[in-house]
């Protein structure tokens, strides 16, 4: 279940002493990455010479996103925050108004955005041979459209599309933005001024106060005061179309008005985003090929999460309890981050685990550059990785791609 970490976390301690300067940080990962398998890594099937990465809000900063816990992050800048839960999505028709206007003002922002360096770097980590799988938490896509392919498993998702709740079918966020400024054209003039003023342009958070704006993680824009309940969205058109049975055998419902908005006498056609929403649990085919993104690797690369969230939190734990060396890159404190760097032997450079504290858009191309004039290549023994799960983006990945 995607539940968030939301106490305080402590600052890090920075691992090895000179990695606390980008070069020393570069200098670090570099021996982390290019290390040989660690001895206590267990031997049960997967490429001891490769790396996972597992990634988060952190990364895509740098391309005008917010994030959670950073410098301007949502939980540090407005303390009242408070993201909308599942149950209360399927429960309540006024809850979903208020989302959807608050996404319906975002999108454009999300939409335009694009992969940053760090996301590249990836990509050029990937065709060195060192990169063999993602995992991320984000839902912005950027990491499928950087290097794509490279297998990437969104681990909670994402908002490129809707899904119905009832009858599972998928629609693109564009076509149902669209479908949102029809039902709402006040709503899509209000955004139309927002973009021509600039309003939208700024990822500064006093300049977005100080024009009555209020942004939030996942593309959610907060106007307070805003007559949310006047918002309409529009019904799953499948399920418009052809209104399934439910569970029990039943005859479902799928009433709209005369511009096509959902009505709440409906029982069926509610769309909600491709993502897993705060207290949703992930499916468990996701779950599984996440632990087998960590069982095929031989170290762990974490970069711009504080694994506030148990679900991208157990799977370090799980890397580190197969013996993998850890390495951290994030702005901020990290949640049980200590325990992923006991019994370190003295001395060490990064070979075994990193804990580094800068800009992942800045560090990792620096370490693109710095393996490419060491001439670094692969070690000729490295296992080929199946047909299926690289090229194809298929096996274990193939349903969390579009």
């Amino acid at each position: 279940m995607r539940i968030p970490y939301t106490g305080p976390l402590p600052p890090p301690h920075i691992i090895p002493r000179n990695a606390n300067t980008l070069p020393g940080a570069i200098a670090a990962l570099s021996n982390f990455l290019t290390a040989p398998p660690s001895s206590t890594l267990k031997d049960d099937g997967g490429d001891p010479n490769s790396t996972v990465v597992l990634s988060g809000a952190g990364i895509s900063v740098a391309s005008g996103l917010a994030d959670y816990r950073g410098t301007n992050g949502t939980y540090r800048q407005n303390k009242t925050y408070r993201p909308i839960y599942y149950h209360e999505f399927l429960a309540n028709h006024e809850a979903r108004k208020r989302y959807w206007a608050r996404s319906f003002l975002g999108w454009t922002n999300l939409h335009k955005a694009k992969p940053n360096p760090g996301h590249y770097a990836i990509r050029d980590l990937g065709d060195m041979g060192i990169v063999r799988s993602v995992v991320t938490q984000n839902v912005d896509s950027f990491h499928s459209i950087a290097h794509p392919v490279i297998p990437t498993l969104e681990l909670h998702g994402y908002l490129r599309a809707l899904t119905c709740v009832t009858c599972h079918n998928d629609l693109p966020r564009e076509a149902f933005q669209d479908s949102l400024a029809k039902l709402n054209p006040a709503w899509a003039a209000f955004l139309a001024e927002a973009i021509a003023s600039g309003a939208l342009n700024t990822e500064n958070p006093e300049e977005r106060r100080a024009r009555g704006m209020k942004t939030n993680p996942d593309g959610d824009v907060d106007l307070p005061g805003a007559p949310y309940s006047t918002f309409r969205y529009p019904a799953c058109p499948h399920c418009l179309a052809n209104p399934p049975l439910s569970g029990d055998g039943t005859q479902t419902k799928v009433a709209v008005d005369d511009e096509g908005a959902w009505m709440a006498s409906s029982t069926a056609g509610i769309l909600k985003p491709a993502v897993i929403m705060f207290g949703e649990s992930i499916p468990g085919r996701v779950k599984e090929a996440a632990e087998q993104a960590i069982d095929g690797s031989g170290r762990l690369l974490v970069l711009g999460t504080s694994l506030a969230t148990y679900s991208a939190w157990r799977l370090a734990r799980r890397a580190k309890e197969r013996g993998m060396p850890v390495a951290i890159l994030n702005l901020g404190g990290v949640r049980g981050e200590d325990a992923f760097f006991q019994e370190l032997a003295m001395g060490q450079q990064g070979e075994a685990g990193v804990r580094a504290e800068q800009s992942t858009d800045k560090l990792l191309p620096g370490l693109v550059d710095q393996l490419r004039r060491t001439g670094f290549t692969y070690p000729t023994n490295r296992p080929e990785t199946p047909v299926d799960g690289r090229n194809t983006n298929s096996g274990v990945f193939k349903d969390m791609l579009s």
